[in-house]
């Protein structure tokens, strides 16, 4: 079934049970995995033994990947154990889209493409194949002399840059903020062209966020939430002229800002990153697509034990490449151990060790944090951090209440506006009385996405 031999050499590579956390049977013919990647989440496979039918959350244009062969491999060569299990629900909506085999089309409902049969080498010969010979010392040192040199040329691309947005942001101010949302569109697309030919992918994606942001905000704000993102950028590109300057944590993440960035295997191999084990459970995923046609998927987790961490796991998958969706679902539970990214304030997140993902066994049980406090964490991550996005607060015993036209997020004297976009769903909550409540906060509104109410949990669709 391999399309290529390229395909069975690297699902060679995965047929190690530790690359596997999850492995499940339903005792008849369907068994399904999570095969942990290069990405912070892992990717989910199943195979349907009966007509060899598989599906991958992978981006690959190969048809199977590699992930469906090892799943394959490892069942057919009994190299690891399958648990007895009920498919989960993304394996029964994967069911549910399957297109008859019957009718001559192949699992992704792509007719058989039979110009590449040919002679299949078997599973036995490519696993006696011989493992290419590593490369020379000498090609080795030319390889990293070359790095280096891409390396160095990128940071004056970058610097370069720099210092062309800055001579943007002083003509902007120059002309005045006032209308700077009528001219949004055209200035801010002229300034990502340059910041991406400059190689800083981090700060083209924040110019060409900023006018569909500004639209989203009544017009007699936009000059202050310009003034405020401008400031950002400024600030962004000062760090970033001056790392030597800043401490370890704080240079990682401007660098990460600009759009430099750190593999899992280096994050992974330093020892002295920021881990955390334990349970995780899914509040919240989102996926969209930026400017740059990568499709941003988040997933937000909180960890079940006392101290109730934050943490996000972010994935970029290319359009181009079709895959869409979360590979987790809020209501699950991730038993991990997750390394998180250097930076003053330590949220993003890689999966170190997956050993399993199982459905909460109940609803959210709420939050403990009040909204002051929760505000005062914000305050505290946003003096670590000027540029500061989208900050997470879950915080209890709060009400959703209605002003004139405008709903808003109260505890006692405190009360944060919530975003235009999330006021008809969240609307019922104000029926409801105290409720816990998980969101983002970015000093403007609240963007709702999770609460434990008296009548059970309510979730952002």
């Amino acid at each position: 079934m391999a399309p290529d031999q390229a395909s069975l050499t690297a699902a060679k590579k995965l047929i190690k049970p530790a690359k596997w956390p999850l492995l499940q049977e339903d005792g008849d013919g369907l068994i399904w995995g999570e095969c942990q990647g290069s990405g912070s989440t892992p990717y989910r496979v199943a195979v349907s033994e009966s007509d060899a039918g598989y599906k991958c959350t992978c981006p690959s244009r190969k048809f199977p990947c590699k992930h469906a062969i090892a799943l394959m491999w490892l069942r057919a060569d009994a190299l690891a154990p399958f648990a007895a299990g009920t498919p989960p629900q993304w394996v029964n909506d994967w069911l549910s889209r399957r297109r008859d085999p019957a009718k001559g089309q192949t699992n992704d409902g792509k007719p058989p493409d039979k110009s590449k049969e040919g002679p299949h080498p078997s599973i036995s010969a490519t696993a006696l194949e011989k493992e290419p010979d590593p490369a020379s010392p000498e090609a080795i040192a030319k390889a990293e002399a070359q790095k280096a040199r891409n390396r160095a040329k990128r940071e004056k691309l970058i610097e370069g840059g720099i210092e062309a947005m800055e001579q943007w942001i002083e003509d902007q101010l120059e002309r005045g903020l006032t209308g700077f949302d009528q001219r949004a569109v055209n200035d801010c697309d002229v300034l990502a062209k340059r910041l991406v030919d400059a190689k800083a992918g981090g700060l083209a994606n924040r110019v060409s966020a900023l006018p569909p942001l500004l639209f989203q905000i009544d017009e007699q704000h936009r000059p202050i939430r310009a003034a405020r993102e401008l400031s950002a950028l400024y600030l962004i590109g000062q760090a970033y002229t001056r790392q030597s300057k800043l401490s370890d944590a704080l240079k990682e993440d401007v660098r990460q800002a600009v759009g430099w960035a750190m593999t899992r295997e280096a994050l992974l191999a330093e020892k002295d990153h920021r881990r955390a084990d334990g349970d995780w459970r899914v509040l919240a995923t989102s996926d969209e697509v930026q400017a740059d046609r990568l499709r941003r998927i988040e997933t937000w987790l909180e960890s079940t034990s006392e101290d109730r961490r934050k943490a996000l796991l972010l994935d970029f998958v290319p359009v181009s490449s079709g895959a869409s969706g979360t590979v987790f679902e809020p209501g699950e539970i991730l038993n991990a151990e997750l390394v998180f990214y250097p930076s003053p304030v330590p949220l993003r997140a890689q999966i170190a060790d997956h050993r399993g993902t199982r459905t909460a066994d109940g609803t959210w049980d709420g939050a403990s944090a009040s909204l002051p406090d929760g505000l005062a964490e914000w305050r505290k991550a946003l003096a670590q951090k000027p540029w500061l996005d989208g900050f997470p607060i879950a915080t209890n015993d709060v009400e959703l209440r209605s002003s004139n036209g405008k709903l808003f997020v109260c505890s006692n004297d405190t009360a944060l506006p919530i975003a235009p976009g999330f006021e008809a769903q969240a609307f019922p909550l104000t029926e409801v009385g105290k409720i816990s409540l998980f969101g983002f906060w970015d000093g403007y509104e609240f963007e709702p996405s999770l609460a434990a109410t008296s009548l059970g949990e309510w979730s952002v669709s």
